[in-house]
């Protein structure tokens, strides 16, 4: 990995927080996973690193019951984007506290304030903030919020979507997605340990969907569109793991092609 090359890290909202209730954290989970990554970066000094989390049980709640992510035209709709917006930012602050108690030195970058979308997709996106953190040895925080929309008004960008949108300018050759599960798991509930183009069709119907409120597609989506990235950035691979796992964090931080779970890439590795 080279050194000079940013690393993705995206805090699963199944992770932190427990998506079949309203906004109920895991106060426990987070707090280790901060850190784990404190002590990652304590092993590798000059580790770049992008954080990004889910919204979990606060912005999916919110966002399905305004339909924020369809568009936003109405007074009431409007309301419920910034209802989505408060509810994220809510869960942010938490992580937020949580880094800076680990010692992360980590800077919030809202999609909101960074992201145009045009019909539910980012059309632009403002980087020199984002990297000029990376420069100055921050952790940039992105997370699941609303967003402006040329078409529809408003809408919802997950932290995927960020990060996709992020890695088009960055270049990371790791984006680590760290959840409640071990991995993909495939109909005999064993982790799948490698995802391609060439093995989809045969494990897409293994996918199904994500447990709780989830306005951002669930699992299937999300490996699709990790596909998506792979393909378009053929050097970028991609692990999902467990958070929950104690250590797990940390040795994916630091030798990610050695550390548990699922991995998606364009090729074979």
């Amino acid at each position: 990995m080279n050194k000079h090359t940013p690393l993705f890290l995206k805090l699963g909202g199944s992770l932190l927080t427990d998506k079949t209730g309203v906004e109920a954290v895991r106060a426990d989970v987070l707090a280790r996973a901060a850190q784990e990554i404190r002590r990652a970066l304590d092993d590798r000094p000059g580790l770049r690193l992008l954080l990004g989390h889910g919204s979990g049980s606060f912005g999916h709640v919110a966002g399905a019951r305004y339909g924020t992510r369809q568009g936003v035209h109405t007074p009431e709709q409007w309301w419920g984007f910034a209802e989505v917006g408060a509810a994220a930012a809510r869960l942010n602050g938490l992580v937020m506290e949580a880094l800076r108690a680990a010692g992360v030195p980590a800077l919030r970058l809202p999609p909101s304030a960074l992201v145009v979308c045009a019909d539910g997709r980012i059309a632009s996106l403002t980087l020199p903030p984002v990297q000029m953190a990376l420069d100055a040895g921050l952790v940039p925080v992105v997370f699941g919020d609303v967003a402006f929309d040329a078409r529809r008004g408003g809408t919802i960008v997950s932290t995927e979507e960020a990060l996709v949108a992020l890695a088009d300018e960055l270049r990371p050759s790791w984006l680590l997605l760290a959840g409640e599960t071990e991995g993909v798991y495939d109909l005999d509930g064993a982790v799948i340990p490698e995802i391609t183009p060439a093995n989809f069709a045969a494990v897409a119907p293994a996918l199904g969907g994500s447990r709780g409120a989830d306005v951002t597609g669930g699992m299937a989506a999300k490996v699709r569109s990790m596909l998506d990235l792979a393909a378009a950035h053929p050097h970028l691979a991609m692990r999902i793991f467990s958070g929950l796992q104690p250590d797990n964090l940390r040795r994916a931080l630091l030798a990610p092609e050695a550390a548990p779970g699922t991995v998606i890439r364009f090729n074979h590795g």
